[in-house]
C-alpha cells in the first residue's frame, strides 16, 4: 500500500479569502482533514464531501487530544495511505506545534510538506493597522508564548522597549503576570499597548492602552481567545489620546 503526505497547511487568521492558492487545493483534495478549533466555517466548507474531518480542537486546560495523539493519528492515517490535511489556524510553524508534527511524520517514514498560512500576527497587524515594523518608531519585531510553563522565568529582556515591537500569544489569562514581569525588566508603565481579539473576522475588536493598565483593560473588556497583544509604539502611532497619555506617564 501506498503512503500517503501529511500537509501541514496553515489556515490564516480566518477568512477563507485569506487562505494561499496551495493552502484551498489542498483542502478540496485530502481525503482525511484534522483540524484545530480556529479553523472558520467558511474554510472547512472547501472540504470534499466524502472527506473525513477530525477535530483536535484545544482550549486553555481542556485539550480535546493531547499531543503525542495528534502526532500518533497523522502518522497511523498517512500510514494508512491516505494524504492528510493537517490544518491550523495562523501558521503552522508560529506557535503552532508543527515543528513536532512533522518530527513525528519523518521519524515514522512519511513524508511531510509545509504549506505557509498568514500568521496570527501579520494577520491581526494588517487588520487593525497597527504596523509591526515603522521607520520612526520600530525596527525589531519578537514573538512570544504568554501562556507557557515557567513564564516568570523566561528572558525577555530587550524584546520589549523604545524601537521594539513585542507580539503576545496566549496572553491573555496571564496579562498580569505578563505586565509584571515587562515593568519589573525595566520597560516603562507608559508604554503603548493594543490587544486585538478576533482579528481579521467580522467580531474583531482592537483595544488600546498602556502597560501598566493592561490587566485592567483585558478584565474590564472580558476579553477573549483568541487574541493577540501587541507592545510597542507602533500601537499609538494613529491614536492621539494614546501618544499623549504615553508621553504623560513617561515625564
Amino acid at each position: 500500500m501506498q503512503i500517503g503526505t501529511i500537509y501541514l497547511v496553515g489556515a490564516g487568521p480566518g477568512p477563507v479569502d485569506l487562505l494561499t492558492l496551495r493552502a484551498a487545493r489542498l483542502i478540496e483534495q485530502a481525503s482525511v482533514i484534522v483540524h484545530d478549533g480556529l479553523v472558520g466555517p467558511d474554510i472547512l466548507a472547501l472540504v470534499r464531501p466524502d472527506a473525513r474531518m477530525i477535530s483536535v480542537a484545544k482550549q486553555r486546560a481542556r485539550h480535546t487530544m493531547p499531543q503525542d495523539d495528534i502526532n500518533a493519528l497523522l502518522v497511523r492515517e498517512a500510514l494508512a495511505g491516505h494524504d492528510v490535511v493537517r490544518l491550523k489556524g495562523g501558521d503552522p510553524f508560529i506557535f503552532g506545534r508543527g515543528g513536532e508534527e512533522a518530527e513525528a511524520a519523518r521519524a515514522a517514514g512519511v513524508c511531510v510538506e509545509v504549506v505557509p498560512g498568514i500568521s496570527a500576527a501579520n494577520g491581526a497587524a494588517a487588520a487593525s493597522g497597527i504596523a509591526l515594523t515603522h521607520r520612526d518608531a520600530s525596527s525589531i519585531v519578537s514573538f512570544v508564548a504568554g501562556q507557557c510553563k515557567g513564564l516568570a522565568e523566561q528572558d525577555w529582556s530587550g524584546l520589549a522597549g523604545k524601537g521594539r515591537t513585542l507580539v503576545i500569544y496566549m496572553g491573555v489569562s496571564t496579562a498580569e503576570q505578563i505586565a509584571d514581569k515587562l515593568m519589573a525588566d525595566g520597560l516603562a508603565p507608559g508604554m503603548p499597548v493594543a490587544v486585538i481579539e478576533n482579528a481579521a473576522r467580522p467580531e474583531m475588536r482592537v483595544l488600546r492602552g498602556l502597560l501598566a493598565g493592561l490587566p485592567n483593560l483585558v478584565e474590564r473588556e472580558a476579553v477573549k481567545s483568541p487574541a493577540l497583544i501587541v507592545i510597542g509604539e507602533v500601537t499609538a502611532r494613529d491614536n492621539v489620546t494614546l501618544v499623549a497619555l504615553a508621553k504623560e506617564a513617561a515625564e
